[in-house]
């Protein structure tokens, strides 16, 4: 659903299990930083209002979104993680780039997920302008990252809930 009917940051909190014992890790990107950086405060923010202990949110940063795919690979190899979220904003220019860019990294992701045993989450902003990247970074639609760690600790509920049912 649209954004411009949907808040990012409006939720049933009831609906969300508690994250104290689950362990996060979430790969940012540096460019467009003013923007990112928001991103991953409001995906903090959410993690430890649901629960996530500050101990066991690891958090890394990359030049910028097409290397997120890697950093996401390289973090759950490397950190004991149940999730990786992966945070960035791609702005249109006038050139092809962002098109790459942004099927890159959904291309990837949707890979880190039917390869990975963790789940991987989208929380990568596409955005035609930098108003509409405020606008969903704490602005008038909410913070992408709250959706995002929100979805993380849904993902690892449900990884958990199916691994248990398989035994």
């Amino acid at each position: 659903m649209a954004t411009i009917y949907h808040n990012l940051s409006e939720y049933d909190f009831e609906t969300v299990p508690d994250a104290s014992e689950m362990r996060f890790g979430i790969v940012a990107s540096e460019w467009n930083q003013n923007v990112t950086e928001k991103l991953l405060e409001g995906a903090c923010n959410t993690l430890e209002r649901h629960g996530a202990k500050q101990e066991n949110i690891h958090i890394e940063r990359v030049p910028g979104s097409f290397e997120l795919t890697f950093g996401a690979k390289m973090m759950a190899q490397s950190q004991d993680v149940d999730v990786v979220i992966v945070i960035g904003c791609v702005i249109r220019g006038d050139t092809p780039h962002f098109d790459y860019v942004c099927s890159g990294v959904t291309q990837g992701v949707t890979g880190l997920n039917l390869e990975g045993d963790i789940p991987f989450i989208f929380g990568m902003l596409t955005t035609e302008n930098l108003k509409q990247a405020e606008d969903r970074c704490g602005g008038r639609y909410g913070n992408k990252g709250d959706e995002a760690a929100v979805t993380a600790i849904k993902m690892v509920d449900f990884a958990r809930r199916i691994c248990t049912a398989r035994k």
